[in-house]
């Protein structure tokens, strides 16, 4: 999909230089399946082959960001006899393309966020969070260990304190709480059906790709301590 418009489980919308994607599962709390991934992968695509295009963000319809996984979706899978972990690495790979991605990426969250929603929100560059916004991992919760990012992005995120609280306890965080981290960027009044989430993403500089990306690339080596000359 190019442009405007929605494809099922994804809204896409270009406003000036932002790509505009909204999770588009409701009813499933916006919870991550196959066919989401698979959306959110070409999206990533689309935005590094778009020259009009600066920045993505990504937020969710409904009472939530992301609850996730689909467990759903994780049964289907076992009944037609398929190993969820080819699901768990399609995702894992997304989330790494977004991390690794030239094009700057913007999560802004609301109600719950929790596990695969968590480590989406890892994988983003800046974090906006509504007032109220609840975030955690959750996996051991459900007997599960995160596949696609968690164990390794949330400690430079949030800090190992906070990191072995969120991964070892299951608990919900208020996204003030995060924000007081460092890794959210601003905690904003609650988004409702009069307050759209875009009102929260300011205006991006529509600046030329090449800059852009080397500029991403040293703040990602400096978080990780690599040498500088990865930069170039």
């Amino acid at each position: 999909m190019s442009g405007n418009g929605t494809d099922g489980c994804l809204q896409v919308e270009q406003r000036g230089a932002v790509r505009w994607l909204r999770l588009n599962r409701p009813a499933q709390r916006n919870a991550l399946n196959r066919e989401l991934v698979e959306a959110l992968t070409e999206q990533i695509t689309r935005a590094e082959t778009d020259p009009q295009t600066a920045v993505v963000a990504v937020a969710g319809n409904g009472p939530s960001f992301c609850a996730g996984g689909d467990f759903r979706h994780f049964l289907e899978l076992h009944q037609r006899g398929h190993n969820p972990v080819h699901f768990l690495k399609t995702v894992s790979d997304c989330f790494s393309r977004i991390e690794a991605s030239p094009v700057p990426w913007v999560a802004v969250l609301h109600g719950h966020v929790v596990a695969g929603g968590l480590e989406l929100a890892l994988a983003c560059d800046v974090v906006i969070a509504a007032a109220g916004t609840m975030i955690g991992d959750g996996h051991l919760n459900n007997q599960l260990l995160p596949a696609a990012g968690s164990s390794m992005r949330l400690a430079r995120a949030v800090g190992h304190g906070r990191c072995r609280w969120l991964l070892l306890t299951g608990e919900l965080l208020p996204a003030s709480e995060l924000a007081d981290a460092g890794w959210i960027l601003r905690v904003v009044p609650p988004i409702g059906s009069t307050r759209r989430p875009k009102r929260f993403v300011p205006d991006w500089p529509n600046v030329p790709g090449p800059p852009s990306a080397a500029s991403r690339r040293c703040c990602i080596g400096s978080t990780r301590r690599i040498p500088s000359a990865r930069c170039r």
